[in-house]
């Protein structure tokens, strides 16, 4: 079947429910992937012998991929159609999963990354798709809510599920929990999703554009892993820095003149969208930065256990699912700007909180910042959502919604990147300061030293072995203060950026307040097939006339 209205007169208005099952499945298979790795990272930086820095691209990897194929999903709907994107998609996920479980060294299982995220970028935008094609606008909210919370609930218990199995099993079957929902997701896309509409002219791929955004994605990652290592001002990392510029200015320069570009710069001439950009980009890297942090912290500084970390994790998911609603029906009633500060400067309180962490901080003192920060992203992102496209005239609602997932998924590649080298350069920082006090007119350290040595000799140990064992405690510990000074530094720096957001938001409320014009006008039915048509860009909230009406959603 090659439309929705055919499903629906096969299978009557229960095909809602159908495709929103299909949809749902999908997107949780990627979603696990997404985060789930996270409490991972510490076992395979121990396999694999490699640092924080080279371990981000396990993150990153994923990030950079998808947001690059974010912006491919209007292209592949309108080539391949809805079932064989999705089937297609789906199936590069699974090999990616599988790659990543036998992945014998590091390279290997970055490539693994990748694919998943090449196939996260298409799945999630076209699973959103689904759901504003079969509900009237109406109804857009009560099933945005179900699939909301299914997603959700998806990372939430997603890294708990994974430090199960890790203490259990090995990291390696982390990558195969999204295999099933894959499958099932595979089935279910063949059953209920129409396949491509004959009368829909085949458009060209924008080859160009894609080569110089994954050129300057990859380049800027590598010189930020690079630079830590090889030192920043290394011809190898000044090459990588370089080459990203070049490949960053020919994508702006290729975007401005192409007709049709994936990613449509006159929206940034709007200075009230800007604003809502850059918070959108702070935004992702907040988000995807501290749940890349936090899980390392309390494995390396605290020990926990990867179950124990994922436990951590789990209370501030599901607040989001309760925070949710309430955020969208409160983004019906009270400006939006409001809102979106609001929640920013609650991050930024969260992470302010995070800053003073130590390797005495209580398991649930840390779940209850956690939680707190999460109650802050669910109050910005429905208002940020639709605040940010009501300063777009209704032709530009399309691309300004893929510019604010592009721009989101940008910031947590580049964010969680730079968390990682500041994170690192910071615990050498500290490692120099706190060495160079730990002589013998230091009375603490004196103190320390003698009493390791008792303890020491309590098990039999003596002579220069005693000293020794006692030098190296010592070093131990000086390095566990180090770390745990360098991640209260990356949630510093995270808390101060959120506060400076502050300022494009201000930006953004006052032009929703002044800005009152028709402009921001629902659109037409032309312009709102056109969205849909555009399905990459559309965003889990908007206001309930920013979508099609179709006749089968109607039925």
């Amino acid at each position: 079947m090659s439309s929705t209205d055919a499903f629906f007169a096969r299978f009557g208005p229960g095909y809602r429910w159908l495709a929103t099952l299909t949809a749902m499945v999908a997107a949780v298979a990627v979603v696990l992937s997404s985060t789930i790795v996270n409490v991972a990272i510490p076992a395979i930086m121990g396999q694999f012998g490699i640092d924080s820095v080279q371990a981000q691209w396990l993150s990153t990897g994923f990030l950079a991929a998808m947001t690059v194929t974010m912006l491919m999903t209007a292209w592949c709907e309108r080539a391949f159609g809805q079932r064989m994107t999705m089937i297609g998609a789906l199936a590069l996920f699974l090999f990616g999963s599988v790659v990543g479980g036998i992945a014998p060294d590091q390279t290997v299982l970055v490539i693994s990354r990748i694919l998943q995220g090449l196939a996260a970028g298409l799945v999630q935008p076209l699973a959103m798709v689904v759901m504003f094609q079969v509900f009237p606008p109406q109804q857009r909210g009560a099933a945005m809510g179900i699939f909301g919370i299914g997603v959700v609930l998806a990372p939430a218990l997603g890294p708990w599920v994974g430090g199960v199995l890790m203490d259990n099993f090995d990291w390696r079957f982390l990558f195969y929990l999204g295999i099933p929902f894959g499958v099932v997701g595979i089935v279910l896309a063949n059953l209920f999703l129409p396949s491509r509409n004959p009368d829909l002219e085949r458009q060209r791929l924008d080859w160009p554009a894609i080569l110089y955004l994954s050129v300057f994605l990859l380049s800027v990652l590598q010189a930020i892993s690079s630079g830590q290592r090889l030192g920043w001002d290394s011809n190898i990392v000044i090459g990588e820095i370089a080459l990203a510029l070049a490949a960053g200015g020919a994508f702006l320069w290729h975007e401005h003149r192409t007709p049709h570009p994936m990613l449509d710069l006159r929206l940034f001439s709007n200075g009230p969208f800007a604003a809502a950009c850059v918070v959108s980009f702070v935004l992702g890297a907040g988000l995807f930065g501290s749940t890349y942090l936090l899980p390392i912290f309390v494995q390396q500084i605290q020990n926990l256990t990867p179950t124990q970390a994922g436990l951590l994790l789990m209370p501030a998911g599901f607040a989001l699912v309760f925070v949710f609603p309430l955020a969208g029906k409160l983004s019906d009633m009270a400006p939006p700007g409001v809102l979106i500060g609001f929640g920013m400067a609650i991050f930024a309180y969260a992470s302010w909180l995070l800053s003073h962490v130590s390797v005495d901080t209580a398991f649930w003192t840390l779940a209850w910042w956690t939680v707190i920060s999460r109650v802050g992203m669910g109050f910005v992102f429905p208002s940020l959502s639709a605040g940010s496209l009501t300063v777009l005239p209704p032709q530009l609602l399309s691309q300004g919604s893929g510019a604010m997932n592009f721009t989101r998924q940008l910031g947590g590649a580049l964010g969680t990147g730079l968390l990682a080298v500041i994170v690192e350069r910071r615990t050498a920082f500290h490692g120099d300061l706190i060495a160079a006090t730990q002589t013998s007119d230091n009375v603490a350290t004196t103190a320390y030293v003698q009493g390791a040595g008792r303890a020491i000799a309590q098990l039999g140990v003596g002579g220069l072995d005693q000293a020794a064992a006692s030098g190296w405690l010592l070093g131990q510990t000086v390095v566990y203060q180090a770390a745990a000074a360098a991640y209260r530094d990356g949630f510093l720096i995270t808390a101060v950026v959120f506060a400076g957001a502050l300022l494009p938001t201000y930006i953004l409320h006052r032009a929703l307040q002044t800005n009152r014009k028709p402009s921001a006008a629902p659109p037409t039915a032309m312009e709102a097939e056109g969205d849909i048509e555009a399905g990459f860009a559309l965003e889990p909230i908007l206001p309930d006339d920013a979508g099609p009406q179709r006749k089968s959603g109607a039925a």
